[in-house]
């Protein structure tokens, strides 16, 4: 049949792994746009920031060995969220904003407390750093990007009480280590 739509992309010339790569754009893209989109400050940003997922995706050898696809996809968006956060902070950090932006502008905050905000957040990052990788993206997820447990616990295939028990397991040793560190 001359003219039955093509499904496969195979007669397009298309290789299984760009198919795969194809299918998973069209299911997932708009998912993903909608997770930065309540994430992001510009929504000017999203597009890159979907791009880069799909990047990602396509450096892999065989993305047709993913199991678990959106899994892999929302952990590796959460992931491109955290390394732009880290770039831009190093980037602040270089021109020497993080620590003046607030004063130079007239914050009502005195410079020792901006300072001691400074390290809090130092240290919290440094703190989900040790945690497990699951442990901390559900807590990154749940805690930080705002979704929803059953959300949370969709994307990485386990129930909503497995993830509840990564969330307090994290939680627990977040307010530790913070606990620590405020009374040294």
């Amino acid at each position: 049949m001359k003219n039955a739509p093509d499904t496969t992309g195979e007669d397009r010339g298309l290789s299984a792994r760009d198919t795969v790569l194809t299918r998973l754009v069209r299911t997932y893209d708009r998912a993903l746009a909608r997770f930065f989109e309540r994430r992001v400050q510009s929504r000017s940003d999203v597009p890159d920031l979907v791009q880069e997922v799909f990047l990602r995706l396509s450096r892999m050898d065989d993305p047709e060995a993913i199991e678990k696809p959106e899994h892999f996809l929302f952990v590796t968006a959460a992931n491109v969220l955290r390394d732009r956060a880290r770039r831009d902070g190093a980037q602040r950090r270089a021109a020497g904003d993080a620590f003046l932006s607030p004063m130079a502008e007239g914050s009502d905050f005195p410079p020792d407390r901006v300072l001691d905000s400074k390290q809090a957040a130092e240290r919290l990052a440094a703190t989900l750093g040790q945690l497990p990788e699951r442990t901390r993206d559900i807590f990154v997820l749940r805690v930080l990007e705002g979704m929803k447990m059953a959300d949370v616990a969709r994307a990485f295939s386990i129930s909503t009480r497995a993830a509840e028990k990564h969330q307090a397991k994290a939680l627990a040793f977040v307010t530790r280590a913070l606990e620590d560190w405020r009374h040294r």
